[in-house]
Order: structure tokens, then C-alpha cells, then sequence
């Protein structure tokens, strides 16, 4: 049998830097999301944690997204009837979005009697 003197770990390295690739790849779309929206700031705006939430994004076209995807006001209300009142709502607008959206998502929620709402802002001014 033929003694070892020292270990390649060439390819243990190349291994390791394409993992290093994959995962920086993935955190970046992980954490810039995939909607593009502006957020409003506020001087008062707590922080999201990771409680499961029914998310409601509109972007700065007008467009609604239910969960990331896209649908109408009509067919949104129509998905939102399905939750309880406990159900928590995560709102997200485009601040360039006219405040008649906003009102028309909010008159929803009213009618639909889901109270737990939270509207994402980023901090700062």
C-alpha cells in the first residue's frame, strides 16, 4: 500500500466556493424580495418579524398582489373572505401610489372585518 504524504484539497476548495456562489446568489434575492416597491418612510416604523401573515403589495403601476401574486381588488376580496378575524394582514405600498388605492384595500379589510393589519414603512426620513 502506498503512504499518503499530504491531501489535495483542491477539490474540496472548488466544492466550497461554488456552495459560497449559490448561497450569496440566493441571499440577495431573499432579501431585496421580488416586488419593486418604494416604501413610505416613517420616523416610527417597528421592525416585521416572521409571524405567517397574509401579505398585500401594491406597486407604484397600481397593480395588486396577493402572497407575490398578481390578481385584482375583486379577486382579492374574494380570497380574503376565506380568513378569520384573527388573521394577520401585512399591507405594502409603493409611496408613490395614489391614496385612493390605499383606501380601496383598506375599505376591504374594513368589510371583510379583518382588523390585524400592519403597514410596512422603512425608517429613516
Amino acid at each position: 500500500m502506498k503512504k499518503f504524504d499530504s491531501i489535495n484539497v483542491i477539490p474540496f476548495i472548488d466544492i466550497m466556493l461554488v456552495l459560497l456562489a449559490i448561497v450569496l446568489t440566493t441571499a440577495t434575492f431573499v432579501a431585496n424580495g421580488q416586488l419593486d416597491i418604494d416604501l413610505p418612510s416613517s420616523s416610527a416604523a417597528a421592525s416585521a418579524d416572521n409571524i405567517e401573515r397574509v401579505e398585500i403589495a401594491v406597486d407604484r403601476e397600481g397593480v395588486v398582489f396577493l402572497d407575490g401574486e398578481e390578481t385584482s381588488l375583486e379577486a382579492a376580496e374574494l380570497q380574503l373572505k376565506v380568513l378569520t378575524k384573527d388573521s394577520p394582514i401585512l399591507l405594502l405600498m409603493d409611496e408613490t401610489v395614489e391614496f385612493k388605492q390605499f383606501v380601496a384595500v383598506i375599505d376591504i379589510l374594513k368589510r371583510l372585518s379583518l382588523d390585524k393589519v400592519s403597514v410596512l414603512t422603512r425608517t429613516g426620513s
